[in-house]
């Protein structure tokens, strides 16, 4: 949906990306409040939180080894303290949204799927999902990041719709509220959504796996430059600035990895991936 070639270099060429330190907070914060929740409730407060931040931090680089260059240039350190700290403040900011010693997830980093009628397979992983004694479910997203402007909040809410489309699929109820929380800002963005929502999310699935079928087939795949073009980690393979994207693979009836974040879809056991 941002750049069908994007979606390419990625998906199916599968260039390498460098961590960024951005990203990187991202999923160290995640990290963390998922291990919140496996404290006592009584434990769940912002100094306790603060004291997970470096042992995650560990865990994360052990995990990704590539993760030892994001502060290559950082002889003394002090970039990464000032990223730590950063960190920190947004865990902070997530106290001030909601208290966790009065919540108890059902799950948290919850692979859900569904295979819809025509074999369209949806898949994706939900941040937090909280249930209610009476089964109503409301789906939990972190962002760290700000919160989007008006008018844009439409295509923040595709991703938590379509996941109330699989959980409704799967579960043959439709969440009670889906729920944002913007740490970089401390907003929280609530919607509601009905059948109706969720019936519009699986058309638009449906059109955007027609349109990566039709470029698959074509071997079409077209630059949207944005703003968004000064962060992407490809602009030099850009045709859009000048330059030559690599040979499209030959293809394969494999699976491509799902998302690490985000939802996916596929059919014919392929998938549509970080749509």
């Amino acid at each position: 949906m941002t750049c069908p070639l994007l979606y390419r270099f990625r998906v199916i060429d599968r260039l390498p990306e460098r961590p960024g330190p951005v990203a990187t907070r991202g999923t160290l914060l995640h990290n963390v409040l998922d291990a919140l929740f496996d404290l006592a409730p009584g434990d769940r407060i912002a100094a306790r939180a603060a004291e997970l931040i470096g042992p995650a931090w560990e865990q994360l680089r052990e995990a990704e080894p590539e993760l030892a260059g994001l502060f290559a240039d950082d002889p003394d350190g002090t970039i990464q303290v000032s990223w730590l700290e950063s960190a920190a403040e947004l865990l902070e900011r997530y106290f001030e949204l909601e208290d966790p010693r009065r919540l108890e997830p059902a799950e948290r980093e919850f692979y859900v799927e569904t295979v819809l009628d025509d074999g369209l397979l949806l898949r994706g992983y939900v941040d937090r999902l909280d249930v209610t004694a009476d089964g109503a479910m409301r789906v939990v997203d972190y962002k760290t990041g700000m919160a989007p402007g008006v008018g844009f909040e439409a295509k923040a809410l595709f991703q938590m719709k379509f996941y109330a489309l699989v959980l409704w699929r799967v579960r043959g109820q439709v969440p009670r509220l889906l729920q944002l929380m913007y740490l970089g800002s401390g907003e929280v963005l609530r919607y509601v959504p009905d059948e109706a929502d969720l019936r519009a999310t699986e058309r638009k699935v449906h059109a955007l796996w027609a349109a990566i079928s039709r470029a698959t087939e074509k071997g079409d795949w077209r630059a949207s430059p944005s703003r968004l073009c000064d962060w992407c980690e490809h602009k030099l393979l850009c045709p859009a600035f000048g330059g030559t994207p690599p040979p499209l693979p030959e293809r394969t009836v494999t699976d491509p990895a799902p998302a690490e974040d985000g939802p996916a879809a596929g059919g014919g056991q392929t998938h549509i991936d970080d749509v």
